[in-house]
């Protein structure tokens, strides 16, 4: 591993092997606090992760054979994380199908766009992954510092956001770590220049994806109109602004001398894990 990670040597990256709540009833149509634009948005993320997941695993796997033996424990870890982070949100998404929402559009937007990807050099396949990671990574991060976005969600629910968010802060710098080593012998300007340039396209890309994906949504519930567009954007950058909250983390990617761990939020972890022993003794 190239000597550069910031990653602490203390870290551990534990995969949390969780079926969340199979026999529960399918959660309310608005199922975030009765809030339609909130709802919309948070099953928009859900129905990209199973895709982007996979394509996150797929980039970074190739890798482990030439990382050394603690990067390759890290990546065996973060491809177990992923993989069931992608098998939850399959179940997730089943249970808001049975609402009636068809899924195919979204599938087959996001399987354009992974396929393309997968398509590209090995080196930018791992440069997109980086990017989109950080994105997970900082709206993890806003999520759990501010407990209004997902406060009026069924419990269970809750707790699967939780539950991911926490992993997502866990296994934030394992691709990047694994850039690092995999550009350990490119100039340091060249370096920053690839990696800036796969954040400002993968950028345009999820934002793009999101719009589409919450409109989708919009349009299923008969709401695909102005004023839900608009109250999207106050929702996501006013009150409560996740996207608001997490751009301060977004553009420190942009520094030269960026890592994820330059911002050790691992205390944030303790509390979902006491919430996630509470609900392992009950179930």
């Amino acid at each position: 591993m190239s000597g550069e990670t910031q990653t602490p040597a203390d870290l551990a990256i534990r995969p949390r092997d969780i079926a969340f709540a199979r026999a529960l009833p399918v959660a309310p149509r608005f199922w975030l606090g009765g809030d339609p634009i909130a709802t919309a948005f948070f099953n928009a993320l859900s129905a990209s992760f199973p895709q982007g997941e996979r394509f996150f695993m797929d980039s970074v796997r190739p890798y482990r054979e030439s990382a050394d033996a603690k990067l390759a424990g890290q990546i065996a870890a973060f491809t177990a994380q992923e993989a069931v982070h992608s098998r939850e949100h399959l179940v997730f998404n089943a249970r808001i199908a049975q609402d009636g929402f068809d899924f195919s559009r979204i599938e087959l937007y996001l399987k354009k766009r992974f396929d393309f990807g997968r398509k590209l050099p090995r080196l930018n396949q791992l440069c997109a992954t980086i990017a989109l990671e950080h994105f997970t990574a900082i709206l993890a991060h806003a999520v759990l510092s501010d407990g209004r976005d997902l406060a009026g969600a069924p419990a269970e629910i809750r707790r699967m956001w939780q539950w991911h968010a926490i992993e997502e802060i866990e296994h934030k710098a394992v691709a990047f770590d694994t850039f690092l080593m995999a550009t350990r012998r490119f100039s340091r300007p060249r370096r920053w220049w690839i990696r800036c340039v796969s954040m400002v396209l993968s950028t345009i890309m999820f934002l793009r994806f999101l719009w589409f994906g919450t409109r989708e949504f919009f349009r299923h519930h008969g709401i695909d109109d102005l004023r839900s567009r608009r109250a999207l954007l106050r929702y996501l950058w006013l009150e409560p602004g996740l996207m608001r909250r997490a751009a301060p983390g977004y553009f420190a990617y942009y520094k030269p001398n960026f890592h994820p761990w330059q911002v050790d939020d691992r205390a944030l972890i303790a509390d979902v894990e006491t919430v996630l022993a509470a609900g392992d003794a009950a179930a």
